[in-house]
């Protein structure tokens, strides 16, 4: 494994999405990079993924997108020139290259070739599933995006196509963020095929997602501003470690065949860091594997990375609950004197609770009890008062 020649991948953009925003997780990169099935891997290790999608929402996206690009993709060209270019003239009818080629580097650079062929027209240009190549830890990646709209003034718009609905014009804030992380890889890759045109043309920082309308099968489309996402993509991608140096730093003789014996491949497994978020099982095969391994560590990362930087340097559960219980940490630190609060409210909060009476389901919110259990024989019962003609009493 050490010093080999890492070959390009086609890594999927939300794959490339989750591991700039975990560059923690070197494991995901040198498989990703050393071209081993991690399904496969995942299996010989004893944690099968359910990684994928479903075969009914993959038929029903397919059919969808068919849909938006039916006709020459005249209806998605409306909706780009509707919500992003107004001022443009309408597409009356807009080119579609063909972008076929052999190998992922031949339709890379026929892509390449039919965006610059695109921007001379002074017209509409619809590109679909178009190939890109962006550099990742020092290997390239080959990305395909839904579409890439040209439009008559030159500029490049990245098209994404969702099947969730959109409802009232507005659709799940959780997907939509997940969609923009996705596109704005896109807008990376494409920034990068502009810098290599004279003149360079302009890459849009907003993208369009179109979704069904409502409960109907009908596209709708909505301007999305990736800019924050294409800068906190960039900053990360530029800060990961390159593969080689990940595949240097690795054991003599390490390797990930998935045929080996389960104690020799999991220990090859683990001689790559990986730090485990609940996002990696929307975006990586051995993700239950790797939660596996950090719940019976007691990472704090496994209940989610914005939990982790509130905690500061208490790197486990146990220390957190240590700390919590007054058993270690510093006083003076503000997590620790948080974490002590809260178990106090907690502890405060339980204890008046359990010296609460309790009342009889059996005679309904509204009526009185004339037991209250077991468990709160020994405790200190409030004043009571007479309740009618019944004879019971009321808490």
């Amino acid at each position: 494994m050490r010093g080999a020649t890492v070959p390009p991948q086609p890594l999927d953009a939300r794959a490339l999405a989750a591991l700039a925003a975990n560059p923690g997780c070197r494991r995901r990169a040198i498989l990703d990079g050393a071209g081993v099935n991690k399904a496969v891997l995942a299996s010989a290790l004893g944690a099968p993924s359910a990684f994928g999608q479903s075969q009914f929402a993959f038929m029903r996206g397919n059919a969808f997108e068919a849909r938006v690009k039916a006709d020459g993709g005249a209806e998605l060209l409306r909706l780009v020139h509707e919500k992003l270019d107004p001022g443009a003239e309408p597409p009356a009818a807009g080119a579609v290259p063909d972008l076929t080629a052999v190998g992922p580097e031949g339709r890379a650079a026929r892509t390449a070739l039919a965006l610059r062929e695109a921007g001379a027209t002074g017209g509409w240009t619809l590109l679909d599933h178009p190939l890109l190549t962006l550099d990742v830890a020092g290997s390239p990646a080959f990305l395909e995006p839904d579409a890439v709209v040209v439009h008559p003034d030159g500029s490049w718009t990245v098209v994404e196509i969702k099947s969730f609905p959109m409802l009232d014009g507005s659709a799940d804030a959780a997907k939509v963020g997940a969609a923009a992380r996705q596109s704005a890889v896109y807008v990376l890759a494409l920034e990068r095929v502009a810098a290599r045109l004279d003149p360079a043309p302009e890459v849009r920082q907003t993208v369009l997602l179109v979704c069904p309308k409502d409960f109907s099968n009908l596209p709708t489309g909505s301007a999305v501003d990736v800019r924050k996402q294409r800068s906190v993509t960039r900053r990360q991608l530029d800060r990961l470690t390159r593969v080689e140096d990940i595949a240097d730093a690795l054991p003599e003789g390490t390797c990930f065949a998935p045929d080996l014996p389960a104690a020799e491949l999991t220990a090859a497994v683990e001689s790559v860091p990986a730090t485990y978020a609940p996002e990696c099982l929307s975006a990586c095969e051995l993700a239950f594997h790797c939660r596996a391994r950090s719940r019976a560590r007691g990472a704090v990362t496994t209940l989610g990375r914005s939990l982790r930087a509130e905690l500061g340097s208490l790197a486990s559960v146990d220390e957190v609950l240590s700390a919590a219980r007054g058993t270690s940490g510093d006083p003076t630190d503000p997590t620790v004197a948080a974490l002590r609060r809260a178990a106090a409210l907690r502890a405060e909060a339980l204890g008046t609770r359990t010296t609460a009476p309790a009342r009889d389901p059996a005679r309904g919110a509204g009526n009185c009890a004339t037991s209250h259990g077991a468990a709160a024989v020994n405790e200190p019962q409030p004043a009571r008062r007479t309740a009618g003609r019944s004879g019971t009493t009321c808490p």
